[in-house]
């Protein structure tokens, strides 16, 4: 992460056409180059190998992730598709979540049923839902962890769980605003929250579930969270 100094003059995008531009951009060569995010407090951090991640294939992290997901899943913020396209490649009940409606397309596109809508919008199947998936830090959507991991709980049926992509370890709780930008183009400021590891306890508690399970794969941090049940005491992150 590199801190910036001055800002160029800008053109103001809405931050969903500017994701449309980025997600289109990956069919070309070079096309994950010169994006970014921007904190409000001046921090910039590379979009780039997270752009080719969303826009390839499930890696074997994300095969991985999709095997401890039982039953019919819900990708909550799907993006283009590639958790939901691997699960209905695998004859797996599912189906995608996201507010892009170019993210939605290119899910459909490889014959996943994916919906454009928020996650706060009605969902098919309120409730019955085996495995709610937040991959890829979505914990972070909309800033607020509580309030989101208490909508993943209402979808959910009485013995699901929340899978939830998490930051590393000792990077703590915090909610930024955030944009998103290339080259002189800038989206407008929205609200997004990362949660570490050791971090997910508070928030999940605060929404009425207990982490389950815990796990680290190349890198990356998971928790597998089901509804808190009378005298269960919830395990530890891992640290």
């Amino acid at each position: 992460m590199s801190l910036a100094t001055t800002d160029p003059p800008a053109h103001d995008t809405a931050p969903a056409d500017l994701y449309a531009s980025a997600l289109r951009a990956m069919s070309e060569p070079g096309g994950h180059r010169h994006w970014y995010a921007r904190y409000e407090q001046g921090a910039r951090r590379s979009l780039g190998e997270s752009l080719r991640r969303w826009c390839g294939e499930a890696d074997s992290t994300d095969r991985d992730l999709l095997a401890r997901a039982d039953g019919a899943v819900l990708d909550a913020g799907c993006g283009p598709g590639r958790l939901v396209i691997a699960l209905t490649r695998q004859g797996r009940d599912s189906a995608g979540l996201d507010t892009s409606r170019t993210a939605v397309r290119l899910a459909r596109s490889e014959g996943a049923t994916a919906l454009c809508r928020s996650i706060f919008s009605p969902v098919p199947g309120e409730g019955s839902w085996d495995s709610v998936l937040l991959a890829d830090g979505n914990v972070g959507i909309g800033g607020d962890p509580v309030a989101l991991l208490r909508r993943c709980a209402d979808l959910l049926a009485p013995d699901g769980r929340i899978l939830v992509e998490l930051d590393p370890p000792g990077t703590g709780l915090r909610t930024d605003r955030v944009r998103l930008e290339h080259g002189t183009r800038r989206g407008s400021w929205f609200d997004w929250a990362h949660v570490a590891a050791d971090a997910i306890e508070e928030p999940a508690a605060e929404a009425g579930l207990s982490v389950a399970d815990t796990w680290e794969r190349e890198g990356r941090s998971f928790a597998s969270l089901a509804r808190r049940k009378a005298g269960v005491r919830p395990i530890r992150p891992v640290s």
